[in-house]
């Protein structure tokens, strides 16, 4: 074989082997970075559920989940609400959520995320707004999300 032969097929299978190796640019995850939220559609017992997450390097680096009520205040520093609930249900707002957050922090996938006792209606939500944030990470849209409450029960 003469050099240019050689030369050309060496460029060639370097040039493969380096478009392969850089792939999409979105790693092992396929997540864009940024910062994506979703909310809950409408208040539950005058609270408003939302998740934010941010991906760095293709990877969920932070949770956020809370809620808020229409002043404003954020559900898990309502102490009085912690007292009541964990009375009640044996959880609260500041332990719940960070539960949550730290499960899909860790395990980067809303399938993965175990209920806890007292707090399934509130997981419920969380899971569903995690799935919408998990997409949108995917697709790189920065929209906030907004997801279906569901129905009150009677």
């Amino acid at each position: 074989m003469n050099k240019c032969k050689i030369f050309g097929i060496l460029f060639g299978l370097f040039f493969c082997i380096t478009i392969s190796a850089c792939g999409d640019g979105k790693g092992e995850t396929g997540f864009v970075d940024g910062y994506y939220t979703a909310m809950m559609s409408d208040y539950s017992f005058g609270w408003k559920e939302y998740v934010t997450i941010c991906v760095m390097d293709q990877k969920i680096v932070n949770v956020e989940y809370n809620a808020r009520n229409k002043a404003g205040f954020i559900k898990s520093w309502d102490s009085a609400y912690m007292r009541n609930m964990n009375a009640v249900q044996g959880t609260y707002p500041n332990r719940y959520t960070r539960d949550y957050a730290a499960q899909l922090l860790q395990n980067q996938d809303e399938d993965e995320i175990d209920m806890l006792a007292g707090a399934t209606s509130s997981g419920g939500n969380f899971q569903k707004m995690a799935a919408s944030l998990l997409e949108s990470a995917k697709s790189g849209d920065r929209a906030i999300q907004i997801i279906q409450s569901p129905e009150p029960e009677e």
